[in-house]
C-alpha cells in the first residue's frame, strides 16, 4: 500500500497526465430544460413500518398530503440543478389516475424547434392481485443545436422492463434498463469558413445496460425487516471506454426492545473499467447503528466501516468513521437535528457522466473521502407548509471538479484535489401544497469551498435555487413553471492559463397540458424562456428559446 504523500503526489499527477490525453475537438449538446413530472404507472402497496431512516418522520395531520422534499447530503456530487432535456408527464394521466378505471397507459409524440422529435409510452399490466408488469419506451432527439447545426445534434433513447410481484410476507421487484445517447462535442474554438470540420469526428455514443434485483420483507409482524438490492450495470461509449458494476445493498434491523433498535447497512460493489488501462475497483462497507426512539427524541449512533481497493491506483485501504445522529421532537410538527459522520464516497465513470456529459477519453476516476462532515438543522411542517434548513460543515480527500482539459478544450477531465477540501454548505427548503390546486416548492444551497493544492472548484456553482410550481386551472388544463438560478462557476483555459467567471445562469421553463377528451391531451413545454444562450460548462452554449408540443393517448 502506498504512504499518503506517494499517493496524493501520485493521483495529482495521474490528474494532470489525464487531463492531456484527448483527442482533436468533438462537440454535443445538452437540450433546453424542463422539470420532469413523473407519476409512477404501478400498483403501490402499504409498506411495512421501518426503522431504516435516520429520523422519524414528521408527524402531520393525516388528511393533508404533504409537500414532498428531502436534502441530500452533500457527498461530493454538490449538486447543481441537472439542466437536462426531460418532457413531464402529461395533466390528462395525472386527472386520471384519480378516475375510477383510471387509465393508465399511455403513447405521446411530439416536435418542435431545433429539429425535436418526441415519442414515449408506456404500457402497465397487471395479470393478477400480487402482479405487476410495466414496460415504457422513450426518445428525444434534437436534430440540430446552438452551434453549427447538425454539429450540436443530440438523441437519447430509453427503454424500461419492469415487474413487482407482492405476497403479505415480501416484494420482489425486477427490472431491465437500456440506455443510448448520442450527441457530439460541439465546444471547439471558431475555426475559419475555409475550414470543414469531420462532424464525425465529433460524435460520442454511450450505451448503458442495466439489471436490478430487490426483495424486501412486507410482514410488519416478523421481528427481523429487511431488504436486499443487487444491480449489475454496464457502459460502453465510442472511445472504447467500458464499465461493469456490480453493486448488492442489505439493510436490516432487529428490535431489542420497543424504542431500541440495532441496525445494518451492507454493501458492497465490484467493478471493472476499461479504458488506455484496466482498473478493477472494488468497494465494501459495512455500517452496523443502534437506534433508541422515545415521544421527545432519537438517537443514532454507530460504526462506518469501509474497505476500498483499486489495482492501478495501488490502493488498498480500510477506514472507519464514526456515526451520531440526533432528532428532537420539541413539540408535534417540529425537528431539530444534528449529526456527525464520514464515508468514502464512491465514483464511476457512469456517475461522473450523469453530472457532465462531456468528459473526454481516459478520464480519470477515483473515490473521494468524506473525512468528516458536521451537520445541524431543523425541519417541520405548519399550516400546510412544509420545511427544512440545514448547515453542513465537511472535509474532503481527493474532492473533485471538472475542467477542460489541457490539449483538447472541448472535452473535460476530472481534477482533484489529494489535500484537504473544506465546504461549508447552508441549505434551505420549503414547500407549499393547496387542496392539490397549487403546489410549489423553493430550495436554495449555498456552498463555500476551501480548496488545498487546486486553485479553485471549477465549474462547481456556490449558490444555486430552484422554483418549481404547479397549478390545476381546471379539470382539464394544467399548468407547470419552474425556475433555476445558478451562480459562482469559475471556469479555466489551461493553455492560455485564463480564469473565467462564468455569467450567472437563470433559465425558466413552462409547460401546459389541456385534456381534449377522456383519451386524448395536448401538451406544449416552452424552454429557456429568456432565451439566453448560457454555458453550464465552458465552450458549451445551451438553445435559446425552444419549445415542443403534441398529443397524448391514453387507454
Amino acid at each position: 500500500m502506498m504512504n499518503s504523500s506517494v499517493l496524493r503526489g501520485s493521483l495529482f499527477l495521474l490528474t494532470l497526465g489525464f487531463s492531456t490525453q484527448f483527442a482533436m475537438a468533438q462537440r454535443g449538446e445538452i437540450e433546453s430544460q424542463t422539470y420532469e413530472i413523473v407519476k409512477e404507472k404501478s400498483i403501490e402497496f402499504a409498506p411495512a413500518n421501518r426503522v431504516f431512516d435516520k429520523v422519524q418522520p414528521v408527524q402531520g395531520a393525516n388528511d393533508k398530503k404533504k409537500v414532498s422534499y428531502e436534502i441530500l447530503d452533500p457527498n461530493i456530487n454538490i449538486t447543481a440543478p441537472k439542466l437536462t432535456p426531460a418532457v413531464g408527464i402529461s395533466s390528462d394521466e395525472k386527472e386520471r389516475a384519480t378516475m375510477p378505471g383510471a387509465l393508465n397507459n399511455f403513447i405521446k409524440l411530439g416536435a418542435g424547434n431545433y429539429g425535436r422529435f418526441l415519442g414515449e409510452a408506456f404500457i402497465g399490466a397487471r395479470t393478477s392481485d400480487d402482479l405487476v408488469f410495466t414496460s415504457q419506451v422513450k426518445h428525444l432527439s434534437a436534430a440540430t443545436g446552438p452551434v453549427d447545426g447538425k454539429n450540436s445534434a443530440n438523441a437519447a433513447t430509453n427503454l424500461k422492463l419492469g415487474g413487482k410481484y407482492i405476497q403479505n410476507a415480501y416484494k420482489v421487484e425486477a427490472s431491465v434498463e437500456y440506455d443510448r445517447k448520442n450527441y457530439y462535442f460541439y465546444g471547439y474554438q471558431p475555426q475559419p469558413d475555409a475550414f470543414v470540420i469531420n462532424r464525425d469526428s465529433l460524435r460520442q455514443t454511450i450505451n448503458q445496460f442495466g439489471i436490478n434485483l430487490g426483495f424486501e420483507n412486507t410482514d410488519a409482524s416478523v421481528a427481523v425487516d429487511y431488504s436486499v438490492k443487487t444491480s449489475l450495470n454496464t457502459l460502453r461509449d465510442r472511445y472504447d471506454a467500458s464499465e461493469l458494476d456490480w453493486g448488492t445493498k442489505l439493510m436490516a434491523s432487529v428490535p431489542i426492545s420497543e424504542s431500541f433498535y440495532a441496525l445494518l447497512e451492507a454493501d458492497a460493489f465490484i467493478s471493472q473499467r476499461v479504458d488506455r488501462l484496466t482498473y478493477n475497483r472494488n468497494l465494501f462497507r459495512v455500517k452496523p447503528t443502534f437506534k433508541y426512539t422515545s415521544d421527545i427524541f432519537t438517537v443514532t449512533a454507530g460504526l462506518n466501516a469501509v474497505n476500498e481497493t483499486d489495482n492501478q491506483l495501488n490502493i488498498n485501504k480500510t477506514k472507519a468513521f464514526p456515526v451520531l445522529n440526533l432528532d428532537v421532537t420539541p413539540f408535534s410538527g417540529l425537528h431539530i437535528f444534528a449529526g456527525y459522520n464520514g464515508d468514502i464516497v464512491r465514483n464511476t465513470l457512469k456517475s461522473m457522466l450523469s453530472e457532465n456529459q462531456w468528459l473526454g477519453p481516459n478520464v480519470l476516476v477515483a473515490n473521494t473521502e468524506k473525512t468528516a462532515d458536521m451537520y445541524a438543522g431543523v425541519k417541520g411542517e405548519s399550516n400546510g407548509v412544509n420545511y427544512e434548513g440545514k448547515v453542513s460543515y465537511s472535509r474532503y480527500r481527493n474532492f473533485y471538479s471538472f475542467n477542460n482539459s489541457l490539449i483538447d478544450t472541448s472535452k473535460f477531465a476530472a481534477i482533484y484535489d489529494p489535500g484537504k477540501t473544506k465546504v461549508l454548505t447552508i441549505s434551505g427548503q420549503a414547500g407549499y401544497n393547496f387542496n392539490d390546486l397549487f403546489k410549489t416548492s423553493l430550495k436554495v444551497n449555498y456552498f463555500n469551498y476551501s480548496m488545498d493544492l487546486i486553485e479553485e472548484p471549477w465549474h462547481r456553482p456556490d449558490l444555486t435555487l430552484n422554483w418549481f410550481n404547479a397549478l390545476t386551472i381546471s379539470k382539464k388544463l394544467f399548468v407547470t413553471a419552474d425556475f433555476y438560478m445558478l451562480r459562482g462557476i469559475k471556469a479555466k483555459n489551461f493553455q492560455s492559463g485564463i480564469v473565467t467567471k462564468m455569467p450567472v445562469i437563470t433559465d425558466l421553463n413552462l409547460k401546459i397540458d389541456y385534456l381534449l377528451t377522456k383519451n386524448f391531451s395536448a401538451f406544449v413545454a416552452i424552454n429557456n424562456v429568456f432565451g439566453k444562450q448560457y454555458q453550464r460548462y465552458q465552450y458549451y452554449p445551451q438553445q435559446g428559446l425552444n419549445f415542443i408540443g403534441g398529443l397524448s393517448f391514453s387507454f
